[in-house]
């Protein structure tokens, strides 16, 4: 049980969490914690469960620590392309075409983008190619000079808010490949000057296209409470307009002839 009782200590450092508060959390004794942290008490499962449920662990962490106790895990993992997903996978495309028009994106975990409706051609434009083969990551699109880096007005600011958000979810979910993903993102942003109208994390993104600059707002969808570790890790991103102008020069780009395509390369 040293296993176990190495994760669990793991994660009760993670969410900085004392035995005494996390037992009181789980309905256990600070004793029986401690004996599970050393290995002298082999846990139940339902107890597992329930310290899985107190640490705020994501499926793929809960069965993690399930399986250091020598138990099944709870949650599947099924490819994208299972059967099984297929209600999930129409439910994204619906969205994303319902969103139009503008831009939204389905994104899993290390910024790889599985779907993308037809107003990605907006974020996409003049990107290098190679920054658009498959397997696109959003986030390296995103920040790249030779992507929508050199579009972006407020790129310390905005990129600053970008990689500061992954930095949250490195620190609830420490993850060694995330950080290293994450040192290769501030390699690309200049050194922020924040000014008297600085707003923090309520940066909107200032991006230059050929109608002007455009002011968009992001908002970020979880699947947190799926039952499965594959859709629980999805994230679906969608830009919004920040004044009028933005909204009509999307309105109307979406009416051209030869308007973007939707992008599925992982649905």
């Amino acid at each position: 049980m040293e296993r176990f009782g190495s994760a669990l200590k793991h994660w009760r450092g993670v969410r900085r969490v004392s035995q005494l508060e996390l037992a009181g959390r789980a309905g256990t004794t600070q004793r029986h914690l401690s004996f599970m942290e050393s290995g002298r008490s082999r846990p139940g499962r339902e107890i597992v469960v329930r310290l899985s449920d107190s640490l705020g662990l994501s499926p793929r962490e809960r069965n993690g620590l399930l399986l250091a106790a020598g138990y099944a895990p709870a949650f599947p993992e099924s490819s994208l392309d299972d059967p099984a997903l297929e209600p999930v996978r129409e439910a994204l495309e619906r969205v994303l075409e319902g969103h139009l028009p503008y831009p939204a994106v389905v994104v899993r975990p290390y910024g790889e983008l599985l779907a993308a409706n037809a107003a990605f051609e907006v974020l996409a434009e003049g990107a290098a190619p190679e920054l658009l083969e498959p397997p696109v990551n959003l986030f390296r699109l995103a920040l790249h000079p030779r992507g929508m880096g050199a579009r972006v007005a407020n790129l310390a600011d905005w990129g600053r808010h970008v990689v500061e958000n992954l930095r949250a979810q490195l620190l609830r979910s420490p993850d060694p490949r995330l950080d290293v993903y994450i040192g290769e993102l501030e390699s690309y942003l200049p050194v922020a000057a924040p000014g008297p109208e600085h707003l923090g994390f309520a940066v909107p993104l200032r991006l230059r296209s050929r109608d002007g600059e455009l002011r968009l707002l992001t908002t970020i969808t979880s699947f947190a409470t799926a039952m499965d570790v594959t859709v629980a890790e999805l994230h679906l991103e969608a830009f919004l307009p920040a004044d009028a102008a933005t909204a009509t020069a999307l309105r109307e780009r979406a009416l051209e002839p030869e308007h973007g395509r939707a992008l599925k390369p992982g649905l």
